[in-house]
């Protein structure tokens, strides 16, 4: 797979015919290894391992209802107290992160209300804080840490 923006990880591979599938740690099973799940499992570590976020506090591709349609949202963290925190979208590394991305990211934030979206693409990275007080956002040059 390809070398991404983040470092360097370890991760239990295995073969299922001509398909490679990949160990998620939070889902606890093996799944088809695509880019964007590549970009998935790497940003994942990346937020465990250097930001400090507890496993345990991290959901992946859970279900949401926006509009009346079914949607996933790629990953999304909770704070200590259960309350949704971060947002994370993950797209292939060839996909440019565009304005549909934020877009996305934003309708699926209408349910959670979280205090920060990330969109990534395991090159480039974006994180912005979201100020629902004064219905503004501010982009940040760092991810924070967990809190």
């Amino acid at each position: 797979m390809q070398v991404l923006n983040l470092p360097i990880y370890q991760f239990k591979l295995k073969q299922q015919g001509v398909r490679t599938h990949i160990f998620d740690a939070i889902r606890k099973k093996y799944v088809v290894l695509t880019p964007e799940e590549w970009v998935r499992q790497n940003f994942l570590q990346y937020l465990i391992q250097v930001k400090n976020f507890p496993a345990s506090l991290i959901a992946v591709e859970a279900g949401l209802k926006y509009n009346q349609l079914q949607k996933r949202m790629d990953v999304l963290v909770y704070d200590k107290q259960g309350n949704p925190h971060l947002m994370v979208e993950c797209k292939a590394p060839e996909v440019k992160i565009t304005q549909d991305v934020f877009d996305q990211i934003a309708r699926y934030n209408m349910v959670f209300k979280v205090k920060y979206l990330v969109v990534t693409n395991g090159i480039n990275h974006f994180c912005c804080m979201m100020d629902y007080i004064t219905n503004t956002y501010s982009y940040l040059e760092i991810i924070p840490d967990f809190e």
